[in-house]
């Protein structure tokens, strides 16, 4: 049997660059090798406040966006994490295997919370957890994450280990998926953080849905580094980061990409590195408009339909392990 992967994106904000390279296209490579289970987890979207028509929209849009970047329901099962009740269910089990100072060194948390931690909500602090559950409810072997989002992995690790000593084996260990390359695009404006689909500065991001010519601006206006040579330095981390968007979409090597701008300066770099981003971008951005809402409904019921046939059983062993039923 193939092993099991599991991994899932907020409908919130808009996707990047970042999370086309970083995620999704990974996500496609490993459908083939794997059991896939692709989740937009709507619930984990509440815990800051949401206008209700727009996360509906928005909840829908990225069930097209993951069609549009590859992942193929008849390979992978995607589905809508409010649909499957037992998310919510095993979060509370797993609530009472937490302790709370494992939840107090979530460094997200901290960040999410912009020091105003008394007036968040409960479940922006806990959500950890339930990210716990959406993995151990499907028994996942792997789970392809950021590097920002190992902290959250090492707290499942760590219930399904204490779980499984106290009541017996029941939840598989996941392991991580990092990719090697890629795994963390840096903001345009400023290096030293990722791009992020909440940065204010909209000139950070280039968005899935951006057109050719918003794409080309930001790049124009994404910073550099000092010194004329366009290479792979971490001493320079904008032209770097620049430098592994054209890999990644151009499919050179890193060798090759040096090689291909030895000699040319930063604006040839940048009007190449904007025709790249343009033409990777245009076939995605064509299908995401071929999935009416109809069809998406019957992909998104049937990919609810299985993904509550596993979880049923996970919360059916979990309760008669722990005496409920």
């Amino acid at each position: 049997m193939k092993k099991r992967i599991f991994s899932g994106a907020q409908p919130t904000g808009e996707l990047h660059i970042g999370n086309y390279l970083g995620a999704l296209k990974n996500w496609v490579k490993l459908q083939d090798e794997y059991d896939a289970f692709y989740c937009i987890v709507n619930l984990h979207a509440i815990t800051v406040p949401q206008d209700p028509k727009v996360l509906r929209k928005k909840t829908l849009d990225l069930a097209r966006i993951y069609l549009a970047a590859g992942v193929n329901p008849e390979k992978s099962t995607i589905f809508i994490q409010s649909d499957v009740a037992e998310h919510a269910e095993l979060a509370w089990v797993l609530n009472c295997v937490a302790r709370m100072g494992e939840l107090e060194r979530m460094t997200q948390f901290k960040d999410k919370s912009k020091g105003n931690a008394a007036r968040a909500s409960v479940g922006l602090f806990d959500y950890p957890v339930l990210m716990v559950s959406d993995i151990l409810l499907y028994q996942t072997d792997l789970v392809p994450v950021g590097q920002d989002q190992k902290q959250h992995l090492e707290l499942t690790r760590d219930l399904a280990e204490r779980f499984n000593r106290d009541f017996g084996e029941t939840f598989v260990i996941p392991d991580p998926y990092i990719p090697p390359v890629g795994a963390k695009i840096l903001s345009l404006k400023d290096p030293s953080k990722k791009m992020s689909k909440s940065d204010e500065n909209l000139n950070a991001s280039i968005f899935l849905l951006d057109d050719a010519d918003t794409i080309t601006r930001k790049i124009k206006k994404a910073v550099t580094d000092s010194g004329t040579d366009i290479k792979f330095d971490e001493e320079r981390p904008a032209v770097t980061n620049l430098l592994t968007i054209y890999q990644l979409m151009s499919g050179k090597t890193s060798e090759e990409c040096e090689a291909h701008f030895e000699g040319k300066g930063y604006g040839d770099f940048k009007r190449e590195l904007a025709e790249t981003v343009v033409e990777y971008m245009r076939p995605f951005q064509e299908k995401i408009k071929e999935y009416d809402d109809d069809e998406l409904s019957k992909i998104l019921k049937s990919g609810a339909e299985k993904a509550r046939e596993i979880a049923s059983k996970t919360l059916k062993d979990v309760y008669e392990k722990m005496g409920i039923k």
